[in-house]
Protein backbone atom coordinates (compact mmCIF):
# COMPACT_ATOMS: atom_id res chain seq x y z
CA UNK A 1 0.00 0.00 0.00
CA UNK A 2 1.63 3.40 -1.09
CA UNK A 3 2.58 5.71 1.62
CA UNK A 4 2.51 9.19 0.55
CA UNK A 5 2.56 12.95 2.12
CA UNK A 6 -0.16 15.16 2.13
CA UNK A 7 2.18 17.51 0.20
CA UNK A 8 2.21 14.72 -2.68
CA UNK A 9 -1.28 13.65 -2.06
CA UNK A 10 -3.60 15.27 -5.05
CA UNK A 11 -7.61 14.67 -5.20
CA UNK A 12 -7.25 14.11 -8.68
CA UNK A 13 -4.83 11.29 -8.69
CA UNK A 14 -7.43 9.72 -7.07
CA UNK A 15 -10.08 10.19 -9.49
CA UNK A 16 -10.25 7.04 -11.91
CA UNK A 17 -9.39 8.32 -15.54
CA UNK A 18 -12.21 8.05 -17.75
CA UNK A 19 -12.32 5.69 -21.03
CA UNK A 20 -14.31 8.08 -23.20
CA UNK A 21 -13.74 5.25 -25.91
CA UNK A 22 -14.76 2.37 -23.33
CA UNK A 23 -17.90 4.76 -22.24
CA UNK A 24 -18.85 4.96 -25.68
CA UNK A 25 -18.98 1.52 -26.84
CA UNK A 26 -20.99 0.79 -23.36
CA UNK A 27 -23.49 3.54 -24.35
CA UNK A 28 -23.79 2.11 -27.56
CA UNK A 29 -24.47 -1.69 -26.19
CA UNK A 30 -27.00 0.09 -23.98
CA UNK A 31 -29.22 2.62 -25.73
CA UNK A 32 -29.28 -0.54 -28.24
CA UNK A 33 -31.03 -2.62 -25.30
CA UNK A 34 -33.47 0.40 -24.53
CA UNK A 35 -34.55 0.15 -27.42
CA UNK A 36 -35.57 -2.93 -27.75
CA UNK A 37 -36.91 -3.28 -24.52
CA UNK A 38 -39.15 -0.41 -25.72
CA UNK A 39 -40.17 -2.00 -29.29
CA UNK A 40 -40.07 -5.45 -27.98
CA UNK A 41 -41.03 -5.67 -24.35
CA UNK A 42 -41.52 -9.25 -22.81
CA UNK A 43 -39.87 -10.52 -25.42
CA UNK A 44 -36.30 -8.78 -25.32
CA UNK A 45 -36.43 -9.52 -21.72
CA UNK A 46 -36.46 -12.92 -22.15
CA UNK A 47 -34.20 -13.27 -25.27
CA UNK A 48 -31.69 -10.76 -23.20
CA UNK A 49 -32.12 -13.20 -20.46
CA UNK A 50 -30.59 -16.11 -22.76
CA UNK A 51 -27.84 -13.79 -23.98
CA UNK A 52 -26.82 -12.69 -21.18
CA UNK A 53 -27.53 -14.57 -17.90
CA UNK A 54 -27.46 -18.05 -19.84
CA UNK A 55 -30.61 -18.75 -18.77
CA UNK A 56 -34.36 -19.14 -20.63
CA UNK A 57 -37.03 -18.16 -18.82
CA UNK A 58 -40.68 -19.82 -18.76
CA UNK A 59 -41.84 -16.14 -16.74
CA UNK A 60 -40.54 -12.76 -15.87
CA UNK A 61 -42.08 -12.76 -12.23
CA UNK A 62 -40.88 -14.64 -9.41
CA UNK A 63 -44.02 -17.19 -8.33
CA UNK A 64 -45.73 -17.83 -4.79
CA UNK A 65 -43.94 -21.54 -4.73
CA UNK A 66 -40.29 -19.84 -5.37
CA UNK A 67 -40.88 -17.45 -2.29
CA UNK A 68 -42.19 -20.49 -0.18
CA UNK A 69 -39.55 -22.83 -1.21
CA UNK A 70 -36.85 -19.60 -0.54
CA UNK A 71 -37.82 -19.72 3.22
CA UNK A 72 -37.02 -23.41 3.02
CA UNK A 73 -33.59 -22.80 2.13
CA UNK A 74 -32.09 -19.93 4.34
CA UNK A 75 -31.14 -20.39 7.74
CA UNK A 76 -32.47 -19.51 10.91
CA UNK A 77 -29.94 -17.58 12.00
CA UNK A 78 -29.84 -15.37 8.38
CA UNK A 79 -33.76 -14.56 8.70
CA UNK A 80 -32.96 -13.59 12.34
CA UNK A 81 -29.96 -11.35 11.03
CA UNK A 82 -32.65 -10.09 8.40
CA UNK A 83 -35.43 -8.96 10.90
CA UNK A 84 -33.15 -7.61 12.95
CA UNK A 85 -31.17 -4.84 10.33
CA UNK A 86 -34.95 -4.13 9.15
CA UNK A 87 -35.91 -3.40 13.13
CA UNK A 88 -33.13 -0.78 12.79
CA UNK A 89 -33.18 0.34 9.61
CA UNK A 90 -36.90 0.73 10.13
CA UNK A 91 -36.51 2.81 13.44
CA UNK A 92 -33.20 5.61 11.84
CA UNK A 93 -35.79 5.91 8.85
CA UNK A 94 -39.01 6.52 10.51
CA UNK A 95 -37.44 9.65 11.57
CA UNK A 96 -37.02 10.82 7.96
CA UNK A 97 -40.95 10.73 7.21
CA UNK A 98 -42.05 14.01 6.19
CA UNK A 99 -45.67 15.64 6.63
CA UNK A 100 -47.74 17.82 5.01
CA UNK A 101 -48.70 21.00 6.67
CA UNK A 102 -50.69 24.13 5.91
CA UNK A 103 -50.21 27.71 7.15
CA UNK A 104 -52.86 30.30 7.30
CA UNK A 105 -52.84 34.20 6.99
CA UNK A 106 -55.35 36.79 7.22
CA UNK A 107 -57.69 37.85 4.77
CA UNK A 108 -58.59 34.20 3.67
CA UNK A 109 -54.90 33.23 2.54
CA UNK A 110 -53.71 29.55 2.90
CA UNK A 111 -50.73 28.27 2.16
CA UNK A 112 -48.99 25.05 2.79
CA UNK A 113 -47.05 22.02 1.36
CA UNK A 114 -48.46 18.63 0.11
CA UNK A 115 -46.53 15.32 1.06
CA UNK A 116 -47.55 12.29 -1.22
CA UNK A 117 -45.29 9.05 -2.06
CA UNK A 118 -44.78 7.94 -5.10
CA UNK A 119 -46.91 5.69 -6.88
CA UNK A 120 -44.44 2.91 -7.58
CA UNK A 121 -40.93 2.10 -7.18
CA UNK A 122 -38.13 0.11 -9.02
CA UNK A 123 -35.20 -1.33 -7.20
CA UNK A 124 -32.73 -2.63 -8.96
CA UNK A 125 -30.23 -5.51 -6.86
CA UNK A 126 -26.78 -6.66 -8.65
CA UNK A 127 -26.21 -10.09 -9.16
CA UNK A 128 -23.43 -11.79 -10.37
CA UNK A 129 -20.18 -11.53 -7.99
CA UNK A 130 -22.60 -12.13 -4.80
CA UNK A 131 -26.08 -11.97 -3.65
CA UNK A 132 -26.94 -8.43 -1.78
CA UNK A 133 -29.84 -8.90 0.61
CA UNK A 134 -28.77 -5.62 2.76
CA UNK A 135 -29.53 -4.20 -1.04
CA UNK A 136 -32.93 -5.11 -0.79
CA UNK A 137 -33.61 -3.75 2.63
CA UNK A 138 -31.57 -0.49 2.41
CA UNK A 139 -33.96 0.62 -0.59
CA UNK A 140 -37.14 -1.08 0.06
CA UNK A 141 -37.70 -0.38 3.73
CA UNK A 142 -37.53 3.55 2.99
CA UNK A 143 -40.02 3.23 0.08
CA UNK A 144 -41.99 1.37 2.61
CA UNK A 145 -41.84 3.98 4.93
CA UNK A 146 -42.41 6.69 2.66
CA UNK A 147 -46.28 4.49 1.73
CA UNK A 148 -45.22 3.66 -1.82
CA UNK A 149 -48.18 1.79 -3.05
CA UNK A 150 -45.85 -0.86 -5.07
CA UNK A 151 -42.35 -1.75 -4.55
CA UNK A 152 -40.92 -4.18 -7.35
CA UNK A 153 -37.41 -5.50 -7.48
CA UNK A 154 -35.52 -6.33 -10.57
CA UNK A 155 -32.40 -8.59 -10.25
CA UNK A 156 -31.02 -11.35 -12.37
CA UNK A 157 -31.80 -14.63 -12.16
CA UNK A 158 -29.52 -17.50 -11.83
CA UNK A 159 -28.35 -20.45 -14.19
CA UNK A 160 -31.76 -22.21 -13.00
CA UNK A 161 -33.56 -19.36 -13.72
CA UNK A 162 -34.51 -18.82 -9.80
CA UNK A 163 -33.37 -16.20 -7.78
CA UNK A 164 -31.18 -16.35 -5.08
CA UNK A 165 -33.12 -17.29 -1.88
CA UNK A 166 -31.38 -14.63 0.82
CA UNK A 167 -32.42 -12.26 -1.92
CA UNK A 168 -36.00 -13.61 -1.87
CA UNK A 169 -36.64 -13.95 2.01
CA UNK A 170 -35.25 -10.62 2.56
CA UNK A 171 -37.44 -8.96 0.05
CA UNK A 172 -40.29 -10.70 1.85
CA UNK A 173 -39.39 -9.41 5.49
CA UNK A 174 -39.02 -5.65 4.05
CA UNK A 175 -42.73 -5.43 2.21
CA UNK A 176 -41.74 -6.19 -1.69
CA UNK A 177 -44.76 -6.84 -3.69
CA UNK A 178 -42.96 -8.15 -6.75
CA UNK A 179 -39.65 -9.40 -8.17
CA UNK A 180 -38.73 -9.24 -11.81
CA UNK A 181 -36.25 -12.15 -13.23
CA UNK A 182 -34.07 -9.33 -15.43
CA UNK A 183 -30.95 -7.57 -15.08
CA UNK A 184 -28.77 -5.25 -16.13
CA UNK A 185 -29.00 -2.67 -18.56
CA UNK A 186 -32.54 -4.25 -20.05
CA UNK A 187 -33.95 -3.89 -16.47
CA UNK A 188 -33.87 -0.54 -16.29
CA UNK A 189 -35.40 -0.05 -19.96
CA UNK A 190 -38.57 -2.33 -18.43
CA UNK A 191 -38.88 -0.38 -15.23
CA UNK A 192 -38.39 3.07 -16.93
CA UNK A 193 -41.13 2.60 -19.92
CA UNK A 194 -43.04 -1.21 -18.86
CA UNK A 195 -43.60 -3.67 -20.56
CA UNK A 196 -46.65 -6.34 -21.18
CA UNK A 197 -45.50 -7.87 -17.25
CA UNK A 198 -43.43 -4.95 -16.17
CA UNK A 199 -45.41 -1.96 -14.75
CA UNK A 200 -43.49 1.40 -15.31
CA UNK A 201 -42.20 3.48 -12.41
CA UNK A 202 -41.72 6.68 -11.34
CA UNK A 203 -38.31 6.12 -9.84
CA UNK A 204 -35.71 3.93 -10.50
CA UNK A 205 -33.11 3.19 -7.02
CA UNK A 206 -30.24 0.35 -6.40
CA UNK A 207 -26.82 0.11 -7.24
CA UNK A 208 -25.20 -1.42 -10.39
CA UNK A 209 -22.65 -2.36 -12.64
CA UNK A 210 -21.24 -0.12 -15.86
CA UNK A 211 -23.93 -0.61 -17.91
CA UNK A 212 -26.65 -0.27 -15.31
CA UNK A 213 -25.46 3.01 -14.11
CA UNK A 214 -25.38 4.42 -17.91
CA UNK A 215 -28.57 2.84 -18.39
CA UNK A 216 -30.24 5.13 -15.63
CA UNK A 217 -28.36 7.83 -17.23
CA UNK A 218 -29.91 7.31 -20.44
CA UNK A 219 -33.85 7.04 -19.08
CA UNK A 220 -33.47 9.79 -16.42
CA UNK A 221 -35.77 12.20 -17.27
CA UNK A 222 -38.08 9.70 -18.24
CA UNK A 223 -38.02 8.19 -14.35
CA UNK A 224 -36.46 9.48 -11.60
CA UNK A 225 -33.50 7.83 -10.17
CA UNK A 226 -31.15 7.73 -7.20
CA UNK A 227 -28.05 8.67 -8.48
CA UNK A 228 -25.32 7.05 -10.41
CA UNK A 229 -23.04 5.43 -8.49
CA UNK A 230 -19.03 4.63 -8.60
CA UNK A 231 -16.82 2.27 -7.03
CA UNK A 232 -17.43 2.32 -3.15
CA UNK A 233 -14.73 4.57 -1.19
CA UNK A 234 -13.48 4.37 2.26
CA UNK A 235 -11.43 6.71 3.59
CA UNK A 236 -9.94 6.08 7.45
CA UNK A 237 -8.64 9.03 9.86
CA UNK A 238 -6.13 7.47 12.35
CA UNK A 239 -4.09 8.75 14.72
CA UNK A 240 -1.42 7.26 17.26
CA UNK A 241 -4.44 5.92 19.38
CA UNK A 242 -5.84 4.07 16.40
CA UNK A 243 -5.34 0.00 15.80
CA UNK A 244 -3.40 -0.40 12.44
CA UNK A 245 -5.22 -4.13 12.62
CA UNK A 246 -8.33 -2.48 12.87
CA UNK A 247 -7.83 0.63 9.81
CA UNK A 248 -6.30 -1.97 7.67
CA UNK A 249 -9.11 -4.63 7.79
CA UNK A 250 -11.80 -1.82 7.58
CA UNK A 251 -9.70 -0.81 4.39
CA UNK A 252 -9.77 -4.02 2.98
CA UNK A 253 -13.70 -4.27 3.66
CA UNK A 254 -14.57 -2.10 0.83
CA UNK A 255 -10.91 -2.73 -1.37
CA UNK A 256 -12.86 -6.75 -1.80
CA UNK A 257 -15.73 -5.43 -3.32
CA UNK A 258 -14.47 -4.07 -6.52
CA UNK A 259 -10.77 -3.73 -8.16
CA UNK A 260 -11.68 -0.09 -9.13
CA UNK A 261 -12.31 0.58 -4.97
CA UNK A 262 -10.74 3.15 -3.35
CA UNK A 263 -9.36 2.32 0.31
CA UNK A 264 -7.52 5.28 1.74
CA UNK A 265 -6.04 6.30 5.36
CA UNK A 266 -5.07 9.68 6.40
CA UNK A 267 -2.81 9.58 9.42
CA UNK A 268 -0.76 11.94 11.78
CA UNK A 269 1.81 9.25 12.77
CA UNK A 270 4.31 8.23 10.21
CA UNK A 271 4.73 4.93 12.23
CA UNK A 272 1.22 4.36 12.32
CA UNK A 273 0.91 4.29 8.40
CA UNK A 274 3.96 2.03 8.10
CA UNK A 275 2.04 -0.15 10.54
CA UNK A 276 -0.85 0.15 8.65
CA UNK A 277 0.49 -0.91 5.04
CA UNK A 278 2.15 -3.60 6.40
CA UNK A 279 -1.31 -4.97 8.29
CA UNK A 280 -2.66 -4.62 4.80
CA UNK A 281 -0.48 -6.57 3.33
CA UNK A 282 -0.70 -9.21 5.78
CA UNK A 283 -4.58 -9.44 6.22
CA UNK A 284 -5.07 -8.73 2.77
CA UNK A 285 -2.93 -12.49 1.73
CA UNK A 286 -5.83 -14.30 4.00
CA UNK A 287 -9.10 -12.66 2.20
CA UNK A 288 -11.04 -15.22 -0.62
CA UNK A 289 -11.64 -12.35 -2.62
CA UNK A 290 -8.05 -11.00 -2.63
CA UNK A 291 -7.21 -11.20 -6.34
CA UNK A 292 -9.83 -8.39 -6.13
CA UNK A 293 -8.46 -6.58 -3.13
CA UNK A 294 -5.28 -6.34 -4.10
CA UNK A 295 -5.71 -4.74 -7.38
CA UNK A 296 -8.05 -2.07 -5.88
CA UNK A 297 -5.20 -1.61 -3.21
CA UNK A 298 -2.37 -1.36 -5.97
CA UNK A 299 -4.63 0.71 -7.84
CA UNK A 300 -6.41 3.21 -5.38
CA UNK A 301 -4.77 2.41 -1.75
CA UNK A 302 -2.97 5.43 0.07
CA UNK A 303 -1.87 6.34 3.43
CA UNK A 304 -1.42 9.72 3.88
CA UNK A 305 0.79 10.84 6.09
CA UNK A 306 -0.53 15.14 7.45
CA UNK A 307 1.76 17.23 10.13
CA UNK A 308 -1.70 17.73 12.06
CA UNK A 309 -5.66 16.61 12.00
CA UNK A 310 -6.62 19.99 10.43
CA UNK A 311 -4.67 18.88 7.49
CA UNK A 312 -6.28 15.68 7.52
CA UNK A 313 -9.93 17.18 7.51
CA UNK A 314 -8.62 19.88 4.78
CA UNK A 315 -7.99 16.61 2.52
CA UNK A 316 -10.71 14.23 3.98
CA UNK A 317 -13.07 16.94 2.72
CA UNK A 318 -11.44 17.76 -0.51
CA UNK A 319 -11.86 13.81 -1.45
CA UNK A 320 -15.55 13.78 -0.07
CA UNK A 321 -15.93 10.21 0.30
CA UNK A 322 -18.58 7.89 0.11
CA UNK A 323 -17.47 6.23 3.99
CA UNK A 324 -15.46 8.33 6.38
CA UNK A 325 -14.14 6.96 9.67
CA UNK A 326 -12.89 9.18 12.28
CA UNK A 327 -10.48 6.59 14.47
CA UNK A 328 -8.55 9.33 16.54
CA UNK A 329 -8.59 10.53 20.57
CA UNK A 330 -12.04 11.79 20.76
CA UNK A 331 -13.84 11.26 17.84
CA UNK A 332 -17.04 13.14 18.60
CA UNK A 333 -15.60 15.98 19.49
CA UNK A 334 -14.63 16.37 15.26
CA UNK A 335 -17.43 15.70 13.38
CA UNK A 336 -18.19 19.32 12.97
CA UNK A 337 -14.96 19.36 11.13
CA UNK A 338 -16.62 16.54 7.63
CA UNK A 339 -18.27 19.00 5.81
CA UNK A 340 -18.61 16.53 3.16
CA UNK A 341 -19.20 12.61 3.50
CA UNK A 342 -21.95 10.20 3.01
CA UNK A 343 -21.71 8.73 6.34
CA UNK A 344 -19.51 9.26 9.12
CA UNK A 345 -18.46 6.61 11.43
CA UNK A 346 -17.10 8.02 14.28
CA UNK A 347 -14.63 5.80 16.92
CA UNK A 348 -12.90 2.40 16.94
CA UNK A 349 -15.85 0.64 17.23
CA UNK A 350 -17.69 1.88 14.38
CA UNK A 351 -17.02 -0.06 11.42
CA UNK A 352 -18.21 0.77 7.86
CA UNK A 353 -19.47 -2.50 7.90
CA UNK A 354 -21.71 -1.75 10.55
CA UNK A 355 -23.10 0.70 8.51
CA UNK A 356 -23.26 -1.42 5.73
CA UNK A 357 -25.77 -3.95 7.33
CA UNK A 358 -27.11 -3.20 11.07
CA UNK A 359 -26.78 0.51 12.11
CA UNK A 360 -29.93 1.48 10.69
CA UNK A 361 -28.78 4.43 8.58
CA UNK A 362 -28.73 4.21 4.64
CA UNK A 363 -25.50 2.43 3.00
CA UNK A 364 -26.69 3.57 -0.59
CA UNK A 365 -24.54 6.64 -0.56
CA UNK A 366 -23.23 8.95 -2.61
CA UNK A 367 -19.67 8.16 -4.59
CA UNK A 368 -17.06 9.66 -6.81
CA UNK A 369 -17.11 12.80 -4.71
CA UNK A 370 -20.71 13.60 -4.80
CA UNK A 371 -21.16 14.02 -1.71
CA UNK A 372 -20.04 17.67 -2.01
CA UNK A 373 -23.77 17.91 -2.64
CA UNK A 374 -25.63 14.44 -2.41
CA UNK A 375 -27.08 12.93 -0.17
CA UNK A 376 -27.73 8.68 1.19
CA UNK A 377 -31.09 7.89 -0.10
CA UNK A 378 -33.64 8.04 2.48
CA UNK A 379 -37.29 8.28 2.83
CA UNK A 380 -37.50 11.54 1.42
CA UNK A 381 -36.45 9.86 -1.82
CA UNK A 382 -39.66 7.62 -2.17
CA UNK A 383 -41.93 11.30 -2.02
CA UNK A 384 -42.71 14.43 -3.55
CA UNK A 385 -43.66 17.94 -2.53
CA UNK A 386 -46.96 19.91 -3.99
CA UNK A 387 -47.46 23.25 -2.93
CA UNK A 388 -50.68 24.79 -1.73
CA UNK A 389 -52.08 28.28 -2.61
CA UNK A 390 -55.26 29.26 -1.90
CA UNK A 391 -56.08 33.37 -1.88
CA UNK A 392 -59.55 34.86 -1.34
CA UNK A 393 -60.81 37.84 -3.67
CA UNK A 394 -59.85 40.46 -1.56
CA UNK A 395 -56.38 39.24 -0.18
CA UNK A 396 -55.66 39.05 -4.19
CA UNK A 397 -56.84 42.23 -4.54
CA UNK A 398 -54.17 43.94 -2.35
CA UNK A 399 -50.91 42.29 -3.80
CA UNK A 400 -52.79 42.82 -7.59
CA UNK A 401 -50.63 45.55 -8.42
CA UNK A 402 -47.39 44.18 -7.59
CA UNK A 403 -48.43 40.77 -9.92
CA UNK A 404 -49.13 43.28 -12.57
CA UNK A 405 -46.01 45.19 -12.34
CA UNK A 406 -43.78 42.30 -12.67
CA UNK A 407 -45.50 40.30 -15.27
CA UNK A 408 -45.22 43.48 -17.38
CA UNK A 409 -41.56 43.77 -16.49
CA UNK A 410 -40.96 40.73 -17.85
CA UNK A 411 -43.34 41.13 -21.04
CA UNK A 412 -45.22 37.93 -19.79
CA UNK A 413 -48.74 40.55 -20.93
CA UNK A 414 -51.27 37.28 -20.56
CA UNK A 415 -50.02 37.38 -16.90
CA UNK A 416 -51.10 40.66 -16.14
CA UNK A 417 -54.50 40.15 -17.73
CA UNK A 418 -55.01 37.69 -15.95
CA UNK A 419 -55.11 39.48 -12.97
CA UNK A 420 -56.55 42.92 -14.74
CA UNK A 421 -59.66 40.11 -15.22
CA UNK A 422 -60.02 39.83 -11.97
CA UNK A 423 -60.10 43.65 -10.55
CA UNK A 424 -63.22 45.09 -12.73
Amino acid sequence: MKIITHEQFSASALAQEVDQERIRKIDETVLKIIDEVRKNGDKALYDYAETFDGVKLEQLTVSEAEWLEAEKLVSASFIEAIKKAKENIASFHERQLENSWLTFKDDGIMLGQKVTPMDRVGIYVPGGKAAYPSTVLMNAIPAKIANVPEIFIATPPQKDGKINPHVLVAAKIAGVDTIYKMGGAQAIAAFAYGTETVKKVDKIVGPGNDYVARAKKWVYGDVAIDMIAGPSEILVIADETARADFVASDLLSQAEHDEAAKAICITTSRTMAENIAEEVTKQLAQLERKEIAAQSIANYGQVIVCPDLDTAFEIANQIAPEHLQLMIKDASDYIGHIKHAGAIFVGNYSPEVLGDYIAGPNHTLPTSGTARFASPLGVYDFMKRSSIIRYSESALLKEAAYIETIALMEGLEAHAKAIRIRRK
